[in-house]
């Protein structure tokens, strides 16, 4: 894969001297962790970021930058017609409908005005299209450095501040509630205390001793995410006795190139959305391909070896979109990512499928197409509900070779619609609260496209500006 991903502190307000006390201490520099210390700061609070890493931006800077908003601006000029109630059904129906519906309400009451909260702040987004677990179109892409970038000034600008490489060991609770945290930094430890803090430290996607425990079906799976995602939130409020959802759920994400390339930024891509099929190693089709990627990274890794090809034609391959990373299918060609070929034929000897499988395979698929018929698999459009299966035959062919990739885990602790974590018990820990991906409860089963970094923002605006509302002794 390509080195690391991240935003260098030079140009933020970045302090190098942590502070012995603040109002509210947002822990993790991702997306969710840069919408607190702002929404903290705009409420009137002095709010510092803490970082582990020396750069920010943790997995938001590795994501392909979609956000799922309903009612936009770009949706109108496009044409494209969605709603709320249409969100919120596409949301638990993509998750099984095991979510915790209050999360989800609070998502689609909060997504229209946090996407005029970041449009204000000079976030901008680009075409608008379809994908996983989406009935319409509404995945806004967007270039996560700049949101960042524009988040973080912007609170500096409020005199909140950011500490990079600060790795925080231990949640400090007093009589009950939290009042800080144990910070290692530069060989030594010491506390800082705080009246609130967000936890907005990432999943655990790094950590494979922590998915052999709760993911093993993630064995043969590669790791990406955030560099610092292990899990180090998620356990220090779990050793407060927080309650944890979503953990049978955790699922890798198809499409990524099957071992480490330069080329391979992290993201992989998604042709079987733009009309491709996958098949296994020996050339047949296993799956029904327009199910969300996560479910096709389930079926992926069910496959022997865990990889599979994404085949498909010159058409599809005109569909390529540098804008946005996953039907950036162009950039992995000339990263030489692709097997290409004049036929079918050719191509098939390339993949060393078994002989006459993928043609077979490819023909079968062609024919019921154009006879109207039904797909094996059961595939009607080409993801979730939009776009329609084409044939696969316009020359020259293409296909790479596919994995499943942890990207992250979605799951953890337990919330209430004020972003506050609560105990095995449902009662509020008090003073304590948490945004991001390792909040558990809002994805259930499945991801829609696009919510990872959509709640990021919703959810961490709202655990900002309740964490500022705490009682505070500290003038600012």
């Amino acid at each position: 894969m390509s080195p690391e991903p991240g935003l260098p502190p030079e140009g933020l307000p970045v302090e190098t001297e942590l502070p012995d006390r603040v109002g509210v201490l947002v822990l993790g520099g991702g997306l969710a962790g840069a919408a607190a210390l702002l929404s903290a700061a705009q409420a009137g609070a002095y709010a510092v970021l803490l970082e582990k890493a020396d750069t920010v931006g943790g997995s938001t800077v590795r994501s392909a930058g979609l956000s799922a908003f309903a009612g936009t601006d770009e949706q109108a000029e496009q044409g494209i017609t969605d709603s709320v109630d249409l969100l919120r059904e596409d949301i638990l129906t993509t998750g099984g409908r095991v979510n915790d519906p209050a999360l989800v309400d609070l998502y689609c009451e909060r997504q229209l005005d946090t996407y005029r909260w970041l449009k204000g702040l000079g976030v901008r987004y680009g075409h608008i299209h379809a994908a996983s677990g989406q009935s319409v179109p509404r995945s806004h892409p967007s270039d996560t450095t700049a949101m960042l970038r524009a988040l973080f000034t912007a609170a500096g600008r409020l005199g909140a501040r950011l500490v990079t490489g600060a790795g925080v060991r231990r949640l400090l609770r007093e009589g009950g509630r939290v009042v800080g945290v144990e910070v290692e930094r530069g060989g030594g430890r010491r506390e800082v205390r705080a009246d609130a803090v967000v936890l907005a430290t990432g999943g655990f996607s790094r950590d494979r001793d922590m998915l052999a425990r709760f993911a093993p079906l993630m064995k043969e799976a590669l790791l990406a995410g955030g560099g610092e995602n292990r899990g180090d939130g998620l356990l220090m409020a779990w050793q407060l006795g927080a309650g944890m959802r979503d953990l049978p759920y955790v699922k890798g994400t198809y499409g990524i190139y099957h071992e480490p390339h330069p080329g391979e930024d992290g993201t992989g891509i998604l042709a079987v959305y733009k009309g491709a099929i996958a098949v296994n190693r020996a050339g047949h089709r296993f799956v029904d391909e327009s199910i969300p990627y996560k479910a096709l990274g389930d079926a992926s890794l069910a496959q022997p070896t865990a990889r599979t090809w994404q085949v498909f034609d010159a058409r599809t391959m005109a569909e390529t979109n540098d804008e946005v990373p996953i039907y950036d299918f162009g950039d992995r060609l000339r990263a030489g990512m692709l097997e290409t070929a004049g036929t079918i034929e050719e191509l098939a000897v390339r993949l060393g499928t078994e002989p006459g499988v993928l043609e077979a395979t490819v023909a079968e698929y062609n024919d019921r197409i154009a006879r109207g018929e039904p797909d094996l698999f059961g595939r009607v459009h080409l993801v979730g509900g939009v776009g329609e299966r084409r044939r696969i035959e316009t020359p020259p062919f293409y296909a790479q070779l596919s994995g499943t990739v942890v990207l992250a885990t979605y799951c953890g602790v337990t919330v209430d619609r004020a972003m506050r974590v609560l105990d095995v018990f449902g009662e509020p820990i008090p003073r304590l609260y948490a945004a991001g991906e390792l909040v558990g409860g809002f994805h259930g089963a499945g991801y829609m496209t696009g919510t990872s970094i959509g709640k990021s923002a919703v959810f961490g605006r709202v655990a900002g500006a309740s964490a500022a509302a705490e009682e505070s002794e500290l003038e600012w």
